[in-house]
């Protein structure tokens, strides 16, 4: 089986630990143990568990506590409509290796996270791409999909919000796309790992688990709680699919880690508190980023909606994995390119904006300063 080099893995991997200023970080400023604890008011009580805590394979599926953890951010989920993975990134790929197979006729809106084409892509299938245009605000045009789903359609991929656009689908499109996979009896599969970050009040989408009965959603500890090195992700779908997932698990994951078992509900737990500390700043930083970019003639940006990344245009005559190159090498200020996601963006940069105020204020002052330098050269 052959797959594509992950693009934007592999420049962050390159990169990444060596950035002074770190504009491609696609997490909410990431907690310590000690702030986690420290918000969620339980510190006694989880110290003293995590202390008595035996290091054994532990619950093969997660707590019962996690489970309906996970299924509470959902309203028409129970503990039996979801399954924990290593992460948001192991949830999706166990979610397409159940759902896909070779000759299968898969959808997938882009620009978006790779794995949700280049793996069914490994498997065989064929995938059409639904291209996301700045005119449409990176929004899906229904009638294109329409256009591009037939009987054979097994499979819609979305990204919802979307990375790296930071675009956001409300309930009405998302219905509009639920109708279109209904009319075909394909599913949706819809990474959700940026859903609680929406950037005006109200604005949360409802999960495509709630909207639609063949509907499956990634989450993730990762983004909008600001725990990656928990490393818990997980499938909410129907209790049938649930079960075929299960059954492929056991190749790739015996059980959950009992210790990111036990953080994860507390997390869960006070994702009240997580969210009142990490949604302001992503509002914060977000207006930040568009008031920089306003200033800039040669630079072009759709506001985003919901999330943590930003997709802009420039308009220098720089391929961009030159521009975060020669940027990365002038300062350490570190930002991904857009032809990561595609040759067709190659005059993009994913912004990751939410880290820090002050270090996204900085890191945007570098930026410019690169600019004029790219002026003065001509380019």
């Amino acid at each position: 089986m052959r797959i594509a080099p992950f693009g934007v893995e592999q420049w962050m991997n390159e990169w990444e630990d060596g950035a002074v200023l770190n504009l491609a970080e696609t997490c909410v400023d990431s907690m310590t143990v000690d702030e986690l604890l420290e918000l969620s008011g339980k510190r006694e009580e989880t110290m003293r568990g995590l202390i008595g805590l035996r290091l054994s394979y532990g619950d093969i599926r997660g707590s019962e506590k996690l489970l309906g953890a996970i299924a509470s951010l959902h309203t028409r989920a129970g503990s039996g409509n979801v399954i924990v993975m290593n992460g948001g990134s192991a949830a999706n790929f166990l979610s397409l290796y159940t759902l896909v197979e070779s000759g299968d006729e898969v959808v997938c809106a882009v620009p978006t996270y790779q794995q949700l084409y280049s793996i069914p892509e490994s498997f065989g299938a064929s995938v059409k791409l639904l291209r996301l245009r700045e005119e449409d605000g990176w929004l899906p045009d229904v009638r294109e999909l329409a256009s591009l789903v037939t009987p054979r359609t097994k499979l819609i991929c979305l990204n919802n919000p979307n990375n790296p656009t930071g675009a956001l689908m409300d309930a009405p499109l998302l219905k509009e796309i639920t109708e279109i996979a209904r009319a075909a009896d394909a599913w949706i599969h819809c990474d959700e790992v940026y859903r609680f970050l929406a950037h005006d009040d109200g604005r949360t989408p409802p999960s495509i688990t709630d909207l639609y009965e063949k509907g499956v959603a990634s989450g993730s500890l990762s983004k909008c709680f600001s725990l990656a090195g928990l490393r818990v992700g997980w499938l909410v779908g129907p209790e049938a699919f649930i079960e075929e997932v299960f059954s492929r698990r056991d190749y790739t994951t015996i059980s959950c880690g009992r210790v990111d078992d036990l953080l994860g509900r507390l997390a869960l737990e006070s994702r009240e508190k997580i969210f009142a500390r990490n949604i302001p700043i992503a509002r914060v930083c977000a207006k930040q980023l568009e008031a920089w970019a306003a200033e800039e003639p040669r630079v072009s940006l759709v506001t985003p909606k919901a999330g943590t990344t930003a997709f802009p245009r420039y308009d220098y005559n720089l391929g961009s994995e030159d521009f975060c190159r020669r940027l990365y090498e002038r300062d350490g200020t570190f930002l991904l390119p857009g032809k990561c996601f595609g040759d067709e963006y190659d005059r993009h940069l994913r912004f990751g904006y939410a880290y820090s105020p002050d270090k996204l204020t900085e890191g945007l002052g570098k930026v410019s300063a690169f600019l004029r330098t790219l002026e003065e050269e001509g380019l």
